[in-house]
């Protein structure tokens, strides 16, 4: 629908501290089909919801991923993940996308590869839910590794991890959008935020096919860990970096 009263939206937007208004006024506009409706989500979004879940969507490599109220939305960051994965994967590759919140990853490797044979996983009911809006039944719910179908045991191509890797003392000095509207689990790494980490690098070389990789995002303090962690496992180790998007991300190959 159109909105002749743009002007005053995006003066709500930006007074509820919306630093993208003229953009975001804009996506809400598109997205309602009355005017009431334009009322909720703006007054969703003033009350201080994430975006992309007043939206119901993330734009991500070029999709829209469905995104509900409550789930992790997936960071423009993790491109830079989703491109490395892509660059790894052939036609037939067998491809697990672990922890896998929304599925996000997954969807765009298999946008990029459809031949592919894609599994993902989650430990969280309601992003697994969501998952399989934008996979299918390809998603399975459980922790880790447990989760997925014994057969995959090293026969994994690509396995593509974007785990919680937020240290728990800096849960709380997240953006308001973030520790309040997204599940805990799917932020809080632990101690030093390399948790869930370990236990994905300790378990991915029984895992792996011969000559597959697992490529994990991390941050710039904690890639020399997470390096060493893999190259503990026997794994050859890689690391990438994407300045403009702030992203990095660690590779082992079997």
């Amino acid at each position: 629908m159109t909105d002749a009263s743009l002007p005053q939206l995006v003066s709500r937007l930006r007074a509820a501290g919306c630093v993208y208004a003229e953009e975001e006024a804009a996506l809400l506009v598109a997205e309602a089909a009355t005017r009431a409706q334009l009322e909720e989500l703006i007054v969703r979004r003033i009350d201080g919801l994430p975006l992309e879940q007043v939206l119901g969507w993330a734009a991500f490599c070029g999709l829209r991923i469905v995104v509900r109220p409550g789930v992790f939305v997936p960071r423009r960051r993790s491109e830079f993940l989703a491109h490395q994965a892509i660059a790894r994967t052939r036609a037939t590759s067998v491809v697990v996308d672990l922890c896998c919140g929304t599925g996000a990853l997954g969807a765009a490797v298999r946008a990029a590869r459809p031949g592919i044979e894609l599994y993902a996983a989650d430990i969280d009911p309601a992003e697994v839910e969501c998952a399989r809006r934008n996979l299918g039944d390809c998603v399975y719910e459980g922790d880790l590794f447990a989760a997925l179908p014994a057969e995959l045991q090293g026969r994994i191509d690509v396995l593509v991890v974007n785990a919680p890797y937020v240290p728990t003392d800096n849960v709380a000095l997240m953006p308001p959008e973030a520790r309040l509207h997204e599940a805990p689990v799917a932020l809080d790494g632990g101690p030093d935020g390399l948790d869930i980490q370990r236990r994905v690098i300790a378990g991915a070389p029984s895992w792996l096919a011969p000559g597959g990789a697992v490529l994990i995002e991390t941050s710039v303090r904690q890639a020399p860990v997470s390096v060493d962690l893999l190259a503990r496992t026997g794994l050859s180790t890689q690391l990438m970096r994407d300045e403009n998007l702030d992203a990095t991300v660690v590779i082992g190959t079997a």
